[in-house]
């Protein structure tokens, strides 16, 4: 299943809740995984972004469709990567 990293801002209101519901991480992490993708792993980061979250989907279109989802609530924008394991990237790579 392919891998992608998911770096997250809150805005203003995202920020808000956030600081009066902790736990509503956790609720978007159960929304997530009904929308068909799987958090394998997330941290809070200091800096540009806010949050790092790795996450296994069947595939692009289901990640599309999550990253819509979430961004389309206004409380938060994502920058969406796939993650390529680094012997699949190098036998990719050496294929001539």
């Amino acid at each position: 299943m392919p891998t992608f990293l998911m770096l997250s801002t809150l805005g203003p209101e995202g920020m808000a809740t956030l600081r009066q519901n902790p736990q509503r991480l956790k609720e978007v992490n159960t929304e997530v995984e009904a929308m068909g993708a799987h958090v394998v792993a997330q941290w809070a980061l200091l800096g540009q972004y806010d949050f790092a979250t790795v996450l296994e989907a069947p595939d692009e279109k289901v990640m599309t469709r999550v990253a819509v989802a979430l961004g389309a609530r206004g409380t938060l924008k994502t920058k969406t990567l796939i993650a390529v394991p680094i012997d699949e990237f190098i036998e990719t790579v050496g294929t001539k």
